[in-house]
Formats: C-alpha cells, structure tokens, sequence
C-alpha cells in the first residue's frame, strides 16, 4: 500500500522538502504538539514533549548522537518487559543470566562494547606514557 502511495506522490514529497526552514519548522511544531494532546488528551503530554525536545536540543549541542537516544527509547520498553519476565521464571535471582550459555555470552560481549571506548582510550594513555618515558630516557 505505501508503495503505491508514495510513487504517485513523490512529487509533492519533494517539494515539501524545499519549503524554507522558517515555514517548516512551525508547521511540524504544531503537527507535533497536536499529536501529542491528541493522544490521550492531556496537557501532561505537552509538557511531557516540551521537556524531551529542549533536552533533546541540549544534547544535540553537545554532541551525542540522537539515534542511541531513539532506539533506546523504542526498545526499552521491551528489555524491561523482558527482564521482569526472566526474573519472574528464576524467582527474582540474577544469576539466570550466568547460568544460560546464551545468555552469559550475550552479558559479556554486551560488556565488552560497552566498556570499549574507555579501555580503548586507557590502552591509549597507558602507551603514550610509555613512549613518553622511553623517549625522555633516551635524551
């Protein structure tokens, strides 16, 4: 279906996009905070948005990356249904996690990309002391 919608109408999608900013930006403003009251019919959701996208806008400017962010936020919800299910099945125990050769696998490689970037950056520090000391030994 969205096949034969969009093929028709990329036309106007494309026009869309060379609408100047000025114009743009307060039309999905209002379609944003339209959708967001319409949802359950509430001012909390307002502020609720409002709150999210000046939080948004500040770590946009200091640099972190907004896909982490979404993708965090659409599947969180599912880990933590998850993980209440898994600690139901064990009776409130952790080392289910430990236990399962799947799981134990998945917990280690999870922490091992997690802890990367520091390691990375301590392996980093560690040899340029390194370098440096044997540089001023040299002299």
């Amino acid at each position: 279906m969205l096949l034969v919608l969009n093929l028709p109408l990329v036309g106007l999608f494309i026009n869309i996009l060379r609408t100047p900013k000025n114009l743009l930006m307060p039309i999905i403003l209002v379609l944003c905070i339209v959708g967001a009251y319409a949802v359950n019919n509430s001012v909390t959701d307002l502020w609720i948005m409002m709150i999210a996208g000046v939080v948004g806008y500040f770590l946009e400017k200091l640099g972190f990356s907004t896909a982490p962010l979404i993708l965090a936020v659409v599947i969180g919800p599912m880990l933590e249904d998850a993980l209440q299910q898994s600690l139901l099945l064990s009776h409130g125990s952790l080392t289910i996690f430990i236990n399962q050769p799947i799981a134990c696998s998945l917990l280690v490689l999870t922490s091992i990309v997690t802890m990367y970037p520091l390691l990375s950056k301590l392996i980093r520090m560690f040899f340029r002391k390194r370098v440096q000391s044997n540089n001023a030994a040299e002299r």
